[in-house]
C-alpha cells in the first residue's frame, strides 16, 4: 500500500471535491481517497500492485479535473497585477451594463442613442456586446459546469452555467425579435442577469482565494522557516547551492546570523542555536561537535560545519508540514453531515429549479418561469456548505502547528473537546525524564564508583530514561564504560548484563521476584521513596548488593496544567511503572488525585481499555516509546516528544515543544473549532433553507421576491459569512 497527495486543479465548490472523492473511492485499487477543497489536493491510499501515479492522475482527469502532479508545497494564490486589472475593468463594465439596462428605472439620464424605447436595436446590441465580454470573462465557469455535468458530477459551476446559458439564449432570441421589429421584447432581455451573475461569482472567487490563503498562512510560514540556499564545503572551497542541490553526507557551513539549511550533525565548531520554532525553548541552545541540528534553526554566534543527514522531504520541518497537510486532508465526523448533504445538493436544486419552471410555465408567463428557474439555480450555494468544515480545520491545524501541537488526524479536533479523563505517564511526561543519581545504599565490598560503572555499562545498552541517569554520571565523572558480553531487557522489570563473566541484575522490586532473590531491604526502599526517589535494585550472585535512588525533575507548568484540568472537571490519572511511594509523592506535588503504580507497559493499555469501558473519553499522554500500546488504545494518544522524533512517532498528537500546557491549548482549540464549524454549518443550512423558497416565489404574496442578480449577491454574501467566521479562529489566544 502507498499514499500520495496530488495537487488538483478545477475544484470550485464542495460538490466538486465530493464528486471527485466519490469517483476515486469507486476505483479498483484505491483503498481510501480524501479530497480537500481548501488545500486543493487529494490524499489517496492505493494498492501499488494495481495502480501507479499515472493511473491515479487519469482517474482525476476522467472525473473532470486536472492533476498538477504530486503536492509538494503550499502555494498561496497571490493575485497577479493583470488579474487585478482585469477585475477592475469588469467592475467598470458591470456598472456600465447596470446603468444601460436599469438606469431608466430610477430616472437616471440615459444616452438617446441607446434608449430602449427610441433605439431598441442599439439598446439590445449594446447589452449583447457587453454580455459577450462577460461570457469570455466567465468562460472557465461555463466550461467547468459543462464538463462536470458530462462526467455526472454536477457542481456549483453547473448550476450557474445552466442559468447563464438559459438567460443568454433566451435574450438572443429576444434580440432577434427586436431586430425583426418586435420592440416589445426589450422588456424580455436578460443579458444583464447573465453578465452580473458571472461578475458576482468571479467576485466571490476573488475574495475566496484571498481568504483561503489566509487560512493557510500558519502552515505556509512553516515552509518558509528553512533558507533557500546553503553553503557547502568542497575541495575547491566554499560553494553556495540551492537546498535541492544539498546531498546526504555533504559538509554544510553555517556562520553567525545564518539559518541551518538541513538536518545534520555538527563535526566542527560550536554555536548557540535558536530552535524555538520546534521546541518552544526561547533561550538559544548551545551546540557543539556531535550535537544534532535542525533545519530552520538560527545560528546566533558561532561558526559550525555539519554533515547533512536528513534533506528534502526527510527533514524535520518537512515532516511537520507533511503531517499538517495530511491531517487537514482527513475529515472530522462532523464533516460527514455536510458531505452527505452536498452530495445530493446540486441534483436536488436542479430538480427544484425544473419543477419551478414547469409550474410557472403552466400558471404564468415564460419570462417569469425562466427568471425563477435561473434565480433558483444561482441562489443555491453549495460553496458555503462545503467550506464550513475544511476552512475551520485548516485554520485550526495551522494554529496548532504554529504552537508546537502536531495533530495527525483532524478527527482529533472534534474528539479533544469531549475528553473527560487524561492519563499521564510519569517519567518523561509529568517529569522531564532527566534523572540524576541522588543516593547509593551499597551493601557490597565494591566501591561506589566501581558499582556505578558496572550499572552504567549495562544501562547504556537499554532505552529506559532511568539508564540516562547512570550514563550521565559516568560522563560527568569521566569514568570509562566496560564491555557488556550479554544483555537482556525484561520489559517492566529491568535489565540483565554480563561483565567479566559476572551476571548483574538491575531493576525494580519485581525483577527480584522473577529471579527469586530475597528482598531484605524494604525499609530502605521506603526511606528512599519517601524522599521522592525512583528505586533501582542491583543484584549479583542471587543477592541484593545495592539500592540506588534516582531523582527526577517535575515539568515546568505541570501543576498549573493539572489545576486547570481539574477546574474544568477533567479527571487526571497518573499511570506509572514506578513504585507507589514515589508516584504518590509527585502526584501530591502537582495535584493529581488518582495514582495507578507498579504497572507494566502491557498493563497500561489494559488500564486505558477499562477506563473506556466505563464510557470515559480518554486521552493518554506519554513519551511515545514505552507507552505506544496505551497511546494506541486511547481515544487520543498524545506524546511529549522532541521535534526530531516526529517521523517515528505513532501517537495521534505530538507536542514538539515538550510543554504540558499544549494539552490545555489543544482542548481549547478543539472547543473553539467545533463551535465554529457548527456555526458555519448552521449559517450555510439556514441560508439555503431561506433563500431557495424565496427564489421559488413562496414569499411573493407578501411582496418579497428576488431576481438572478440579487440571488448572485446573496450567494456571495453567504460564502463570505462562512469564510469570515472561520478566519476568526486565527485570533484564538493561547
Amino acid at each position: 500500500m502507498k499514499k500520495i497527495i496530488l495537487a488538483i486543479d478545477g475544484m470550485t465548490c464542495s460538490a466538486c471535491s465530493n464528486g471527485l472523492e466519490k469517483y476515486l473511492n469507486k476505483q479498483n485499487g484505491v483503498i481510501n481517497a480524501s479530497v480537500n477543497l481548501v488545500m486543493a489536493n487529494a490524499t489517496i491510499e492505493f494498492d501499488d500492485k494495481i495502480l501507479d501515479k499515472a493511473k491515479l492522475e487519469e482517474f482525476v482527469k476522467q472525473a473532470g479535473f486536472k492533476s498538477l502532479g504530486e503536492f509538494k508545497e503550499i502555494k498561496l494564490e497571490s493575485k497577479s497585477k493583470s488579474e487585478k486589472v482585469k477585475f477592475i475593468v469588469f467592475t467598470v463594465l458591470a456598472i456600465i451594463l447596470m446603468y444601460v439596462s436599469m438606469g431608466h428605472m430610477i430616472n437616471l439620464p440615459t444616452l438617446e442613442i441607446i434608449n430602449m424605447h427610441t433605439h431598441a436595436v442599439n439598446y439590445a446590441m449594446t447589452l449583447f456586446v457587453l454580455t459577450i465580454a462577460f461570457i469570455i470573462y466567465g468562460f472557465d465557469i461555463l466550461k467547468n459546469g459543462y464538463k462536470n455535468l458530462i462526467h455526472r458530477t454536477p457542481n456549483m459551476d453547473t448550476l450557474v452555467g445552466i442559468g447563464v446559458i438559459s438567460s443568454f439564449i433566451y435574450s438572443l432570441y429576444g434580440m432577434y425579435m427586436i431586430i425583426q421589429g418586435n420592440h416589445s421584447y426589450t422588456m424580455n432581455l436578460y443579458f444583464e442577469s447573465a453578465s452580473i451573475v458571472i461578475y458576482f461569482i468571479k467576485l466571490g472567487r476573488y475574495i475566496d482565494g484571498i481568504s483561503k490563503d489566509k487560512t493557510k498562512e500558519a502552515i505556509s510560514k512553516l515552509v518558509k522557516i528553512t533558507p533557500e540556499t546553503a553553503t557547502i564545503k568542497t575541495d575547491e572551497g566554499e560553494k553556495q547551492v540551492t537546498l535541492d542541490e544539498v546531498k546526504k553526507g555533504d559538509i554544510v557551513i553555517s556562520k553567525p546570523g545564518e539559518k541551518i539549511a538541513v538536518d545534520g550533525e555538527i563535526i566542527l565548531g560550536k554555536a548557540h542555536l535558536d530552535e524555538s520554532f520546534i521546541t518552544g525553548e526561547s533561550k538559544p541552545v548551545s551546540k557543539e561537535v556531535g550535537a544534532k541540528v535542525i533545519a530552520g534553526s538560527m545560528n546566533y554566534d558561532g561558526y559550525i560545519e555539519y554533515r547533512a543527514e536528513r534533506i528534502g522531504k526527510e527533514s524535520t520541518i518537512s515532516e511537520i508540514v507533511k503531517l499538517v497537510v495530511e491531517a487537514s486532508n482527513t475529515k472530522p465526523p462532523i464533516a460527514k453531515i455536510a458531505d452527505k448533504v452536498s452530495g445530493y445538493f446540486v441534483p436536488t436544486v436542479m430538480v427544484i429549479a425544473i419543477i419551478a419552471f414547469i409550474v410557472y410555465l403552466i400558471f404564468n408567463t415564460f419570462n417569469v418561469a425562466l427568471e425563477t428557474f435561473v434565480t433558483v439555480l444561482v441562489v443555491a450555494c453549495p460553496c458555503s456548505l462545503g467550506l464550513a468544515t475544511p476552512l475551520a480545520v485548516v485554520v485550526s491545524e495551522g494554529l496548532c502547528a504554529s504552537n508546537g501541537i502536531l495533530v495527525k488526524k483532524s478527527e482529533v479536533l472534534e474528539t479533544a473537546q469531549k475528553i473527560d479523563t487524561i492519563v499521564f505517564d510519569k517519567t518523561g511526561t509529568l517529569t522531564y525524564g532527566k534523572l540524576k543519581v541522588s543516593e547509593v545504599l551499597n551493601y557490597s565490598d565494591i566501591e561506589d564508583k566501581k558499582l556505578l560503572q558496572l550499572v552504567a555499562s549495562i544501562e547504556s545498552k537499554g532505552t529506559h530514561p532511568i539508564g540516562k541517569a547512570f550514563t550521565d554520571f559516568v560522563e560527568e565523572n569521566k569514568i570509562k564504560l566496560l564491555d557488556v558480553e550479554k544483555f537482556e531487557n525484561i520489559a517492566g522489570h529491568g535489565i540483565v548484563g554480563t561483565i567479566q563473566n559476572e551476571e548483574i541484575i538491575i531493576g525494580n522490586a519485581k525483577i527480584l521476584e522473577k529471579y527469586q532473590i530475597e528482598n531484605n531491604h524494604l525499609d530502605a526502599e521506603k526511606t528512599l521513596a519517601e524522599k521522592g526517589n525512583s528505586i533501582v535494585y542491583v543484584a549479583k550472585e542471587n543477592k541484593v548488593i545495592a539500592l540506588i535512588g534516582v531523582n527526577d525533575i517535575i515539568r515546568e507548568n505541570a501543576k498549573e496544567v493539572i489545576d486547570s484540568l481539574n477546574k474544568n472537571k477533567i479527571q487526571t490519572i497518573m499511570l506509572t511503572g514506578d513504585n507507589s511511594k514515589v508516584a504518590e509523592k509527585i502526584a501530591e506535588q502537582i495535584g493529581i488525585t488518582r495514582v495507578i503504580s507498579n504497572v507494566l507497559p502491557s498493563e497500561k493499555a489494559n488500564m486505558i481499555k477499562k477506563l473506556k469501558e466505563e464510557n470515559k473519553f480518554v486521552m493518554m499522554c506519554g513519551d511515545g516509546i514505552n507507552d505506544s500500546p496505551a497511546l494506541a488504545n486511547a481515544d487520543i494518544g498524545v506524546s511529549v516528544n522532541s521535534g526530531t522524533d516526529i517521523a517515528m512517532d505513532s501517537s495521534d498528537v505530538i507536542l514538539t515543544r515538550n510543554s504540558l500546557k499544549s494539552i490545555t491549548d489543544l482542548i481549547h482549540i478543539s472547543k473553539r473549532t467545533i463551535r465554529n464549524i457548527k456555526q458555519n454549518l448552521f449559517w450555510a443550512f439556514f441560508y439555503n433553507m431561506l433563500m431557495i423558497p424565496i427564489a421559488i416565489g413562496v414569499l411573493k404574496p407578501i411582496g418579497i421576491s428576488i431576481n438572478p442578480m440579487i440571488a448572485s449577491i446573496a450567494m456571495v454574501i453567504s460564502s463570505i459569512t462562512v469564510i469570515l467566521n472561520a478566519l476568526r479562529l486565527r485570533s484564538i489566544k493561547l
